[in-house]
């Protein structure tokens, strides 16, 4: 018989396996891609003194020449307008300086910590990663509230300061970025810990020891082989604190003072005391645009160097 014959046909998906592929995708589809697009259509309208506050509005019992003549009315206006106010390229750039400085100080803060855990006793680990956890048991916003107390001139870090006499007044810390920077580490310093934690864990210790067999200081092992093997759990950690820290509001809000330029702050303005959805609208889809971009092109270079690898 021809060898061809024995070529073997393509493997058939059950259809237990199509619906499990389809459920993430559906969720997508529904609360992610729906929204956006929701949201990016409202970003081509225009203000209006209405309700809802935009034109031209989707209505259905107009039949399809209302809708034609809806998407008609559509314009690029709103997102021309944020490139003539310094306001919004100015807190999209203040936003990705916030936030890339609290995830390098995070990452500082957080690798030390998933590396002494990784390092415990197998025992003592679930308290320590219980412990990790323990402030999701609290409110987010109550934890920030919190920071208000320490942080105010007569706070307890002021207090503890004047009482051992390393200072001679109140620093003042409260309603600054530097603030801002404690709120955002403290909040996200979990989401950083944990993937670091779970990296570090899988490290193979017996590369550590032919390492030292062979001669290589302490200090070398780690950074030769360590923080390469540990950097699958840094980037994670890292885009989990630098992605929500930049549209972050209620930490500059509360710990920011005037200065404090985030956009955040500036998508709220726009969308509740001045209700222009249509400018807060493209606001949120540049923002979204921001933070999606760099993650793909990551994700696409991590396949290509996989598939090389492989």
């Amino acid at each position: 018989m021809d060898d061809d014959a024995h070529i073997a046909a393509p493997a058939r998906r059950s259809p237990g396996g199509w619906l499990l592929i389809a459920v993430p995708y559906l969720w997508l589809l529904l609360f992610f891609l729906t929204p956006f697009l929701i949201v990016f259509k409202i970003s081509l309208s225009q203000v209006a003194v209405a309700i809802p506050p935009y034109i031209p509005t989707f209505d259905l019992a107009e039949g399809w020449q209302g809708l034609k003549e809806s998407f008609g009315a559509l314009s690029l206006e709103n997102y021309l307008w944020l490139t003539q106010d310094a306001l919004y390229w100015k807190s999209y750039l203040s936003s990705v300086t916030i936030a890339a400085i609290s995830t390098l100080m995070t990452l500082l803060i957080g690798y030390p910590i998933a590396y002494g855990m990784a390092r415990s006793p197998q025992s003592l680990r679930p308290t320590l990663l219980m412990l990790v956890i323990l402030p999701f048991w609290t409110s987010f916003l109550i934890r920030v509230y919190a920071w208000i107390g320490i942080l105010k001139n007569e706070g307890l870090l002021n207090q503890l300061l004047l009482s051992l006499g390393l200072i001679d007044e109140p620093l003042v810390i409260l309603n600054t970025n530097l603030a801002v920077y404690v709120g955002i580490v403290y909040s996200y310093l979990p989401f950083l810990v944990l993937p670091l934690y779970a990296s570090l864990e899988r490290l193979d210790g017996s590369l550590l020891e032919a390492a030292e067999d062979l001669g290589c200081p302490p200090w070398k092992a780690f950074w030769k082989i360590t923080v390469p093997l540990s950097l699958p759990g840094i980037i994670a950690g890292c885009f989990l604190v630098f992605i929500p820290a930049v549209g972050e509001f209620v930490i500059p809000d509360l710990l920011g003072g005037s200065e404090t330029l985030m956009i955040g702050k500036t998508l709220w303005v726009e969308f509740f005391n001045n209700r222009d959805w249509p400018v807060s609208s493209a606001v949120a889809v540049i923002l979204l645009m921001i933070l999606v971009i760099p993650i793909v092109l990551f994700q696409n270079q991590q396949q290509k160097m996989s598939e090389k690898n492989g």
